[in-house]
C-alpha cells in the first residue's frame, strides 16, 4: 500500500479517470468505466461505511484499478485497508508516514481470507502439506 501526507497528493486526484465516490453511495451503481482510480473518503474515523465500499469495488465489481482512503485516515486502520482493497491511503495530519509503513510491514500474512486474498491461509497451507 503507498502512504502518502495530506501534502503529497498524487497529482491524478482530479482527472477524468479518476472516481470522487462519496462514502454514502452504493458502488455497484457507479459508471466504472474508464476508471483508474476510485477516491473513497472517512470523514471521521468511526465512520467505516469506506471499508465496505472497497470491499465491494474489489470482490463483487473486480475493479483493478487503485482505490485510495482519503480524510480521518488513522495509521491504526491501515492493515485492515489493505485487507479491504485499498491500494493508498492519505493519512490524516498529525500520522506518521514512518509509523504506518512499520505497522503495514508487520502485517504482512494473515490467517484469514479478505478482498485481495480471498482464499484463507489454511487452504493453501494443506494444499502444501498433501503434496
Amino acid at each position: 500500500m503507498k502512504l502518502f501526507e495530506q501534502a503529497q497528493l498524487p497529482s491524478s486526484s482530479t482527472d477524468s479517470q479518476t472516481l470522487l465516490l462519496p462514502n454514502d453511495a452504493d458502488p455497484r451503481t457507479a459508471d466504472l468505466t474508464g476508471v483508474h482510480t476510485v477516491v473513497l473518503h472517512f470523514p471521521s474515523f468511526t465512520d467505516g461505511r469506506a471499508f465496505s465500499q472497497a470491499f465491494l469495488l474489489r470482490r463483487r465489481l473486480g475493479f483493478t484499478g487503485t482505490i485510495r482512503a482519503t480524510g480521518d485516515v488513522l495509521v491504526d486502520q491501515l492493515v485492515q485497508m489493505a485487507r479491504t482493497g485499498f491500494t493508498e491511503a492519505v493519512l490524516a495530519d498529525g500520522q506518521s508516514l514512518a509509523v504506518g509503513q512499520r505497522l503495514l510491514d508487520q502485517a504482512n500474512a494473515t490467517y484469514q481470507g479478505d478482498a485481495v486474498a480471498p482464499q484463507p491461509r489454511f487452504a493453501s497451507l494443506s494444499t502444501l502439506e498433501a503434496a
